[in-house]
């Protein structure tokens, strides 16, 4: 059992290497273009995560059958699908012969180390995505039910076709102990996560030191290198298709084109353009042909050299027959790849690439030692590298932009409906200022009435003190009436006086005169009386205080009919 799972580990071991140098380009590539910087935690995490996934691969087809003729009927057993959902449970109750017991149930049962083992292989999958590529459990889920399908599948159909017959079983337990694995490595790898920074954290902080980091001009230099050395092949081929021969100074001009022309024209070359990086002059001008000339030389004099052999030597490892027996057998192929170098070189390529080399080997000291990482050929020719916005910094952009845009929207939609609120309180505000205009007619035309009472309470007082002042008036006339009456009793006791004097004194005379006939007094007396007479009374005969009475008398009942 361990052998078994011993031999995959080996094989994954001895084809990571070779594999990671095949990937290092596109996976710089990709890492630049993403995140604009390649971190030392992230570059670990990115080739454990390769290494992991070789591993996997490796544990589900390694150990390879040999194909022999009765290979069908030796593994008859496997060729139909396991679709019974719980089978693992008979299997482990099959292997322990029906024995309860921890040796027999658990300790010592193969089929329990065989989930144990399915368990555990994607566990590490689960662990990766929560960390790595920040998934949800779901997703994890959902992938984790993926790559067990993919595993399955890949034993279903013999290595997709490389076998006539599959050698190992399709198990639908399989799929659902892989993905519970999976999952279990999201969720246990949750305490450790939240503990440690982020890997976009560290890319921060990494980009925040060196804004232009070197591994980044050195990739996009491999990028250029390659491509000029497949244009230079190419077009010397086209030529020799044509005329039947290249003329020697093809690859002068295809230099010439690559480093000289199109950053004239573009501002770049087509490595940098892919690892968004532009050439920029330190004045701040444009970027001037003797300098770019300049730049180009003292750049093919330092690396090209190294590089270029460099090239040839990954050409001539991936030509190697030997990678395709790893999948049986380990061997040492660092040495056999650097033996095989060695071997195809011939002398002056050798000695070129020792040189190119030390060139090189000098230049990168140089390089990092400068405070700005300046390359010598960038501080020579006055010319230096600058960074286009990778994909995450613009998806920050965005994400920000859109941001500020909802935070417009929001304010725009508060602001409408404020205004909307003030012009509803507007509204009501104009409503209850008609209301005011309305009461304020109102307490006007109340003032009106108001001063209507006032004049009618004057009127009326004016007409109380007229009252007032012909009751006054009545009163003084009923005093008057009063006395006159008063008056007219005495005046009429008068005139009875009057009466009764002159009826007793009429009466007398006669007596008198017939008593005394010669006396002469009596007339006399008689005639003083009746000259007497009109002093107290008027023409008609009336006696004076009788008149004055019947005056007043009619003076006061004009005051009395004046008052009513």
């Amino acid at each position: 059992m361990a052998t078994a799972y011993l031999l995959p580990i080996k094989t994954a071991a001895a084809l990571f290497p070779l594999l990671a140098l095949v990937l290092l380009l596109p996976t710089a590539v990709l890492l630049y273009r993403r995140h604009g910087v390649m971190s030392r935690e992230r570059t670990l995490s990115v080739y454990g995560f390769l290494y992991y996934s070789l591993t996997a691969f490796c544990m589900t087809i390694v150990p390879l059958p040999k194909q022999t003729a009765d290979m069908c009927q030796r593994f008859a057993i496997v060729a139909h699908p396991q679709w019974m959902p719980g089978n693992t449970f008979r299997d482990i109750w099959k292997e322990a012969d029906h024995k309860i017991g921890l040796n027999a149930l658990v300790l010592q049962n193969p089929a329990v180390a065989g989930t144990l083992f399915n368990l555990l292989l994607l566990l590490p999958l689960g662990i990766f995505l929560r960390y790595h590529f920040v998934r949800s459990l779901r997703a994890t889920a959902l992938i984790g039910f993926t790559v067990s399908l993919f595993f399955e599948l890949t034993q279903w159909t013999g290595v997709w076709g490389l076998y006539n017959c599959p050698y190992r079983l399709f198990d639908v337990d399989d799929l659902i102990v892989n993905t519970a694995g999976a999952m279990a490595g999201w969720l246990l790898a949750g305490p450790v996560a939240r503990m440690l920074p982020t890997l976009e954290t560290l890319d921060g902080r990494a980009l925040a030191a060196r804004p232009v980091p070197f591994g980044r001009r050195l990739t996009a230099l491999v990028v250029d290198v390659a491509g000029y050395v497949l244009a230079s092949v190419f077009a010397m081929a086209v030529m020799t298709f044509q005329s039947g021969t290249a003329p020697t100074w093809t690859p002068i001009a295809v230099f010439v084109a690559w480093f000289v022309l199109l950053p004239l024209a573009t501002g770049t070359t087509p490595g940098k353009r892919l690892l968004l990086l532009k050439l920029v002059a330190d004045d701040g001008g444009p970027l001037l042909p003797w300098r770019l000339t300049l730049r180009a030389l003292l750049l093919g004099a330092l690396a090209m050299p190294f590089l270029s052999g460099l090239f040839l030597a990954v050409v001539i490892l991936l030509n190697e027959p030997y990678p395709s027996v790893l999948f049986t057998t380990v061997r040492d192929s660092g040495a056999q790849g650097a033996a095989a170098v060695l071997t195809a070189l011939s002398p002056g390529q050798l000695l070129a690439v020792l040189v190119g080399f030390t060139l090189t080997v000098t230049c990168v000291r140089k390089t990092l030692r400068h405070p700005d990482r300046l390359a010598p050929h960038d501080r020579i020719s006055g010319i230096r590298n600058a960074t286009l916005p990778h994909s995450r910094a613009i998806r920050a952009a965005r994400g920000a932009a859109q941001g500020r845009a909802a935070g417009a929207a929001r304010d725009g939609a508060g602001a409408a409906a404020g205004a909307a609120r003030d012009t509803a309180r507007g509204a009501g505000g104009a409503g209850g200022a008609a209301r005011a205009a309305r009461d304020a007619a109102g307490a006007a035309r109340g003032a009106t009435g108001a001063a209507g009472a006032a004049r009618d309470a004057a009127g009326a007082t004016g007409g109380a003190a007229g009252a007032t002042r012909g009751t006054a008036g009545a009163t003084r006339a009923a005093r008057d009436a009063a006395r006159a009456a008063r008056d007219t009793a005495g005046a009429t006791g008068a005139a009875r006086d009057a009466a009764g004097a002159d009826t007793q004194t009429a009466a007398q005379s006669p007596v008198q005169a017939a008593a005394r006939p010669g006396d002469r007094a009596a007339p006399v007396a008689v005639a003083q009386d009746a000259d007497d007479a009109p002093a107290d009374a008027d023409a008609s005969g009336r006696p004076l205080a009788t008149a004055a009475t019947t005056g007043s008398a009619a003076e006061a009942q004009r005051s009395a009919a004046d008052s009513r």
